[in-house]
C-alpha cells in the first residue's frame, strides 16, 4: 500500500457482531486488543446434537441466523428474533427460544471451548444446488489465531475496501467486516489482498495484515430485509482468482486502542 494512497484512506464505517452468525450492530467506535474487537462474536450457539457450533457457513441448518439480530446492551446482548419476540444472553428462556426458533436443541455459550468446530458447506455446491441440498461441508476448528474466547472464524478482526464493496455491487453487512475503510475514487478492488504483513495504523490502533479471508456461502445468503444475492460471490470469482479477498487482521504484538468512525 503506497503512502499517498493510505493518506486518502479513512474509516468509513465500523461493525461488530455479537452473537456469531447473527445480524450485528453499526458503532461510531471500537476499541481493539489482542483478541479482537471488545464484545465481537462474544455468544455462539452450540448444535445439542453434533456439539459443533452453529454457522450461517452451513446454510442449510443455520441460515435462518441471519434473520437475527443482537444488540449490545449494559452486561449483556439483547437477541431479537424475526417474529418480534427478544430474548437476552442472561434471560431464563434464551435457550428454549432459540431452540424453537432453530427447530432443534440448541445452547446459548459465551466462552470457546476447545476445538470448537464449525461445518463449513462448499459454497459453490450450495449456489449450484440451493440452500436446502446436503452438500459437502467440511469441519473447521475455529479462531486459529484469535487469542480468547470468542468465536471469530479466523482472524481477530475483519476488514475491506469500500472500493472491493462498489466493484461487487453489495452491502458490507454481507461480507461481516469489523472494519470498512473508505477508499479514494479510482482506489483498485481487491487491493488488501497485497497488504498481508503490512502494519495498518487506523485511529490509535496499530493492526498487522494477515491475509486474504477465506470467503463461504454466507454473503450470498439473506440478510434481514437484504434478499439473496449469488453474484456476492459469483462477481468476484470471476474478477479475482486468488483463493479469498477481503482482509484478516490482527492486533496482537502491535498497539491496541479505539478505532473511531468518520461519521
Amino acid at each position: 500500500m503506497g503512502a499517498e494512497s493510505a493518506q486518502d484512506m479513512r474509516v468509513g464505517s465500523l461493525y461488530r457482531y455479537p452473537v456469531k452468525s447473527m445480524l450485528g450492530e453499526s458503532l461510531d467506535s471500537l476499541f481493539v486488543n489482542a483478541g479482537g474487537v471488545d464484545g465481537d462474536r462474544t455468544y455462539a450457539l452450540i448444535d445439542a446434537s453434533s456439539g459443533r457450533v452453529a454457522s450461517a457457513k452451513q446454510a442449510r441448518l443455520w441460515r435462518g441466523l441471519l434473520s437475527c439480530s443482537a444488540v449490545t446492551e449494559t452486561r449483556r446482548v439483547r437477541i431479537h428474533l424475526p417474529d418480534g419476540r427478544t430474548t437476552t444472553t442472561d434471560g431464563d428462556d434464551v435457550d428454549d427460544l432459540l431452540s424453537q426458533f432453530a427447530g432443534r436443541p440448541v445452547r446459548l455459550i459465551d466462552s470457546r471451548p476447545a476445538g470448537a468446530s464449525i461445518e463449513r458447506a462448499d459454497p459453490d455446491q450450495v449456489l449450484e444446488q440451493g440452500v436446502e441440498a446436503e452438500v459437502d461441508a467440511p469441519i473447521l476448528e475455529l479462531a486459529l489465531a484469535t487469542p480468547g474466547n470468542s468465536f471469530t472464524d479466523l482472524a481477530p478482526l475483519h476488514a475491506i475496501t469500500t472500493a472491493t464493496l462498489e466493484r461487487i455491487g453489495v452491502e458490507a453487512a454481507r461480507y461481516r467486516p469489523n472494519l470498512v475503510i473508505a477508499t479514494p475514487p479510482g482506489y483498485p478492488p481487491y487491493a488488501e489482498n497485497e497488504w498481508t504483513d503490512e502494519i495498518l495504523s487506523v485511529g490509535g490502533t496499530r493492526l498487522r495484515a494477515m491475509g486474504p479471508t477465506p470467503r463461504c456461502i454466507i454473503p450470498t445468503l439473506e440478510h434481514g430485509h437484504l434478499p439473496r444475492a449469488p453474484h456476492a460471490l459469483r462477481t468476484p470469482a470471476a474478477e479475482n482468482r486468488v483463493e479469498a479477498f477481503g482482509l484478516g487482521v490482527t492486533p496482537r504484538q502491535v498497539v491496541n486502542g479505539v478505532v473511531s468512525g468518520s461519521r
